[in-house]
């Protein structure tokens, strides 16, 4: 474990979403959700992979931790705050409109070549649209090997070591440096930012690239239908027995 590249770098890629304690609204249009005037965090999946870099390089395992986004100019909110856990850096792709995976594992692919990290984490999936494709679409784009829903990462000279959380359990990965880690709930808890820290990040450089400068291919592949509210649940029905469950379920299939 202490045999690392000189010049090892991790990149870790946020997303900056509505944040999980307010609940979202949809707009009148039913085109998607109406983000005005609400609070914006890290995705929480992102947060796990950030403190999984910046442990690593408390560790000796890294040398740097870049934190990148890709989003509008605000999203530099959320990259303060990855400084402020413990990146040294950070990269902000600036974009417009709302982005689909492809879209963002492109855009990270174009910035993330000229870093030669040695490994790039990233939360498994955001909690806005849940789609769990940007890091394997960031793998293949980048030929590297990639793991995914990452319990625990260990790094060698040369290869990634990944428990990966799967349906029937768990399975250990052995990866070549560098790769891609995607990350699970069970990897490790965020750090809480302090306010020291958070003085510091103002310091910390971030570079803002137009994703205009890319020339990558960015145009939406899908369409939004519709974006509706999910339908009110009734009030439960609370029994003591199996036959009163028994009974119910009867009545259920009935109706």
């Amino acid at each position: 474990m202490s045999e690392v590249p000189v010049q090892s770098r991790i990149v870790v890629l946020v997303k900056q979403v509505l944040d999980a304690n307010v609940r979202p609204r949809v707009r009148p249009d039913g085109s998607g959700v109406d983000l005005a005037n609400l609070k914006l965090s890290m995705n929480p999946f992102d947060e796990i992979a950030l403190e999984a870099a910046v442990k690593l390089k408390e560790q000796g395992e890294a040398q740097e931790v870049i934190a990148i986004t890709v989003g509008r100019g605000k999203a530099q909110d959320t990259l303060r705050a990855a400084l402020a856990m413990g990146a040294d850096r950070g990269i902000l792709v600036e974009c417009e409109p709302e982005l689909e995976p492809l879209a963002v594992a492109k855009a990270a692919w174009s910035v993330i070549t000229d870093l030669e990290p040695v490994l790039v984490i990233a939360g498994k999936q955001a909690i806005d649209d849940d789609c769990h494709q940007t890091g394997q679409m960031l793998a293949a784009l980048l030929g590297w090997g990639q793991a995914l829903c990452a319990s625990r990462i260990a790094l060698s000279h040369d290869h990634a070591e990944v428990d990966c959380e799967v349906d029937n359990g768990r399975e250990t990965l052995r990866l070549p440096l560098p790769a891609v880690v995607t990350t699970d709930l069970r990897l490790n808890t965020p750090r809480s930012i302090s306010l020291p820290n958070l003085m510091k990040a103002k310091s910390k450089p971030i570079d803002i690239v137009a994703s205009s400068a890319l020339e990558i291919d960015v145009r939406p592949r899908l369409k939004i239908v519709e974006v509706r509210e999910p339908r009110v649940r009734s009030a439960g029905v609370k029994v003591e027995t199996a036959a009163e469950i028994a009974k119910v379920l009867k009545e259920l299939t009935v109706a």
